[in-house]
């Protein structure tokens, strides 16, 4: 399994509209046959202030490639990129230990 952690500020557009594409992406996710289960996706806000930073988990390259192939994940890859005002890292990050 891969993990990977993206964060931005977000920059441009309403939270509300964001938050709307964000459920979108998810149910594309859950809705496709050959993703639903293999990848893990969350997306969480500071409190306090515009910082978002999403959790995204794959099973596999497959999975990763699949998604990657994905009309839906291009569209809101770039949408990411369009709130951050264009200043998203992506760090792959390693599982040290979990509850069950």
């Amino acid at each position: 399994m891969k993990h990977f952690m993206i964060k931005y500020e977000f920059r441009s557009g309403t939270t509300e509209a964001w938050h709307q594409e964000v459920g979108r992406f998810i149910r594309a996710i859950d809705g496709d046959p050959e993703l639903k289960g293999r990848i893990g996706y969350r997306v969480l806000k500071h409190r306090d202030d515009g910082s978002y930073i999403h959790l995204a988990s794959v099973m596999d390259d497959t999975a990763q490639k699949t998604l990657q192939s994905r009309d839906f994940f291009r569209a809101y890859q770039e949408m990411t990129r369009k709130v951050a005002g264009g200043e998203v890292t992506v760090t792959p990050i390693e599982m040290i230990g979990a509850t069950a």
